[in-house]
């Protein structure tokens, strides 16, 4: 039986994606600079994962202001409260982060483990339906490494994005796509910084994620437009862009909505330790898409690119 939603997808478009390009550089240029400025002057909300801390997730129908106020009394320092979405009087899973105890040593280390056990106590004494689905700690030590190697994880992905790119075609097209992967990383920094939800390991690695899934776009779009500059040689290079981006339509809505459907379940059922995760990728997919379009093919006017570097060039169809 066919995919029923195959036959609503569009067919032979020709949408002037292209002409659009200075509004959208507008665009992506104001999504960079305020998500710089966003990430200056709020910051991110990083979980245990980067600045250390004791962490439980507990799951109880209390409402989240009461488990703040709780937690916030029992003289560990400001909770931070992250929850899963539910009505109300439905019980919910809540992430509960208090900062990390001073203390350095096995003297801190077992202050981590008082605070631990009395933030356990504590919620399970204050909230008559608690139960708690797991704890951790993670010291100032082991966070400030995760930092760096979360931050390398990160630029190493994008230099061998480059490499690739370089390799599997052009210069032009290596510059295309960076700049495209550069946008959609910081852009994904702004949405943390403007919603402040909790940064820790899985969200770089949802980030990671977002880079490859952003460069499959990026690479199916740029093999066709390499297609068609070989093929339709009286056409310019704006409207071949042009051609190109709406002969691979179909396809980049059929994976987005695809993908963003299973996101979308993870994200309202999977608790609130996947929330993040799910989050950065339901944004990751969007802004990659949308930068694919509006940024990579766009930059290849900039760039100059040409007929001239593609004439010995073997096309691969996707």
């Amino acid at each position: 039986m066919s995919f029923a939603l195959v036959k609503y997808l569009p067919s032979g478009t020709t949408i002037p994606f292209i002409r659009a390009r200075m509004a959208a550089m507008g665009v992506s240029l104001l999504i960079v600079l305020g998500s710089l400025g966003v990430f200056g002057v709020v910051g991110i909300n990083f979980g245990i994962d980067f600045r250390g801390g004791i962490q439980a997730d507990v799951e109880t129908a209390a409402p989240v202001d009461e488990v703040r106020a709780l937690a916030n009394g029992l003289g560990l320092g400001e909770a931070k409260i992250q929850a899963s979405v539910a009505a109300p009087g439905e019980t919910r899973s809540v992430l509960v982060t208090m900062p990390l105890q001073e203390g350095e040593g096995l003297e801190g280390e077992e202050l981590q483990n008082e605070a631990r056990r009395a933030l356990v106590a504590g919620l399970e004494a204050g909230l008559d339906d608690a139960q708690i689905l797991g704890t951790a700690v993670v010291g100032g030590a082991v966070s400030g490494e995760l930092v760096v190697k979360g931050i390398t994880a990160i630029v190493v992905a994008l230099f061998l994005m480059l490499i690739y790119i370089w390799f599997r075609f052009e210069w032009q097209y290596s510059v295309g796509a960076i700049v495209a992967l550069t946008h959609d990383v910081i852009a994904t920094i702004g949405f943390f910084s403007i919603t402040q939800m909790t940064f820790d390991l899985a969200t770089v690695a949802a980030i990671l994620t977002i880079v490859g899934y952003s460069m499959n776009d990026t690479v199916v779009v740029y093999d066709r437009i390499r297609e068609n500059l070989r093929k339709y040689k009286k056409l310019s290079v704006e409207e071949v862009l042009n051609l190109s981006i709406n002969d691979t339509l179909s396809r980049t809505i059929l994976t987005s909505v695809t993908t963003l459907l299973a996101l979308l379940a993870l994200y309202f059922i999977g608790g609130s330790t996947l929330q993040g995760f799910s989050a950065a990728m339901i944004w990751g997919v969007l802004i990659g898409t949308y930068s694919s379009i509006f940024v990579a093919a766009p930059l290849l006017l900039f760039t100059n690119v040409n007929r001239s570097s593609e004439e010995d060039v073997e096309v691969v169809d996707f």
